[in-house]
């Protein structure tokens, strides 16, 4: 019986792959984010991405509950974007992907435009984290966190003896 029960069992393993994963997907979220923030990151992102640090770091986001506006959230529905609390990790990573692209664009509107969403996206994050839950807590839609390590990854302040240095 004891043989039986191993002959049956699945060789799916839960702590590296999701639900939604094929025996082809090695990369872990952990690694999505990494391979983003190797990638030629845009100035840009670096600097909001800093912010965001310090933000967390210094303030702890107690200040920062503001939620979009819906000039904002149409600009995300303009190009297709969730609002980042239905947003799953695999859209946040592919979103972020596009985002590099559009800021290395000749195109100046474009790059701004790239700049801007990111923002939008870093504002949603400030308040889903102050807030301390997202109105959707399903563990399909967790993009924010995809998001939250991207920023980590990015950050020059990702280090603790950089982080140290904040303290007040």
């Amino acid at each position: 019986m004891f043989n039986d029960m191993i002959n049956n069992k699945s060789d799916f393993d839960i702590t590296s792959k999701s639900a939604f994963s094929s025996e082809n997907d090695t990369f872990t979220s952990r690694s999505f984010a990494a391979l983003l923030a190797k990638n030629n990151v845009p100035v840009s992102h670096k600097n909001i991405a800093d912010n965001y640090i310090i933000i967390k770091k210094v303030f702890k986001f107690q200040a920062c509950l503001s939620r979009i506006t819906n000039v904002e959230k149409a600009m995300l529905e303009k190009y297709d974007f969730n609002t980042l609390e239905y947003t799953t990790m695999k859209q946040m990573y592919d979103e972020l992907a596009l985002l590099q692209k559009w800021s290395a664009s000749d195109d100046v509107s474009l790059c701004e435009t790239a700049e801007h969403i990111l923002q939008i996206r870093v504002k949603e994050l400030k308040f889903i984290e102050a807030s301390s839950y997202a109105t959707i807590s399903n563990e399909i839609y967790n993009g924010y966190r995809a998001l939250d390590q991207y920023l980590k990854e990015i950050s020059k302040f990702q280090t603790t003896e950089a982080l140290k240095s904040l303290s007040i």
